[in-house]
């Protein structure tokens, strides 16, 4: 065959050569995509997946359950995907699924919670804050702003993640701090905050762990018991109307971790792995962020857009 035919049946095939598969990649996280957190998370997950073409499931459990969590991971190995994006809010539970999942060769990332054993679980690295010196930098601030007796309002006790932000508070915060243990529904939040403002008119400081289910009702049971002004409000994660009540100066501040980065860039990392074997060589910090008055407004629009 001449040069000029081999030349021609060469830009053929490579012309009429199926297109590569796209990357399937799997995430399993511990929050639900109906949380206003998680669905932040879940934007960043789909915006992923429209920007690298990969094809990307989102999956959690009905609630905070790490038992059926374990179970998702396993039922996502059972796949095979080309990635698998976890978050580690309990290392004993969820640890021996991870581990399989990197015994099967399956590349792992993990976001969120977990940075302190992704390693040792074999992830690849890890996109998020560290919770715990993201608590004692927000103790830090409002012990700075003046507060002195504090409760630490925890919507998910167990969730070792939650555990350490509260931790961290104690020890940055320096005075009296009582962890307040509720649920993930905003009214029973409200009440448990409001019945401690009562019962103890000392507390001056309130730091909750979660904009919406815990910021927002911890202004609004300030604001009933006729104590705004009076008492410092502080929060992890960012709500619209959160950033309103800090932008009024109704609260103090709000940490930001940018959990839209923490689903973005794990599925995009995945799938330049799978196409080209790059990966970051360690951990991304995604936060913290303190989003304080001067800050506030420029985010608020943001947030409502489900960004920020």
């Amino acid at each position: 065959m001449s040069k000029l035919l081999k030349a021609v049946a060469i830009a053929a095939a490579v012309g009429f050569s199926a297109p590569a598969a796209a990357q399937e990649i799997i995430v399993v996280a511990h929050g639900q995509a109906n949380d206003p957190f998680w669905s932040v998370v879940k934007n960043g997950v789909e915006a992923a997946a429209a920007d690298t073409g990969a094809n990307v499931d989102f999956r959690s459990p009905e609630t905070f359950d790490m038992v059926q969590m374990s179970q998702l991971i396993d039922a996502a190995v059972n796949q095979e995907p080309d990635g698998l994006v976890v978050s580690i809010p309990d290392a004993d539970a969820l640890g021996p699924s991870i581990e399989r999942a990197v015994a099967a060769g399956i590349p792992v990332i993990s976001m969120n919670s977990g940075s302190d054993v992704a390693k040792e679980l074999g992830a690849l690295l890890h996109v998020g804050q560290d919770e715990f010196t993201a608590g004692k930098a927000a103790g830090e601030k409002l012990a700075e702003m003046g507060g002195t007796t504090a409760i630490c309002v925890n919507q998910e006790v167990g969730n070792v993640a939650l555990d350490l932000r509260c931790e961290g508070f104690i020890e940055g915060f320096g005075g009296t701090v009582e962890v307040v243990p509720t649920n993930n529904d905003p009214a029973e939040v409200e009440a448990k905050i409001r019945a401690a403002l009562e019962s103890n008119p000392d507390i001056d400081t309130v730091m909750g762990l979660g904009a919406s289910l815990v910021g927002e009702p911890a202004v609004a049971a300030v604001d009933a018991v006729g104590r705004t002004g009076d008492v410092l409000i502080g929060t992890f994660d960012l709500s619209a109307n959160f950033l309103q009540s800090v932008a009024d100066g109704d609260a103090a501040f709000a940490i930001d971790q940018q959990q839209f980065l923490q689903g973005y860039l794990p599925v995009t990392f995945l799938a330049l792995h799978a196409k080209y074997g790059l990966v970051p060589g360690g951990d991304v910090p995604s936060g913290p962020n303190l989003i304080t008055a001067d800050k506030a407004g420029q985010v608020v629009e943001l947030s409502a857009q489900g960004i920020r």
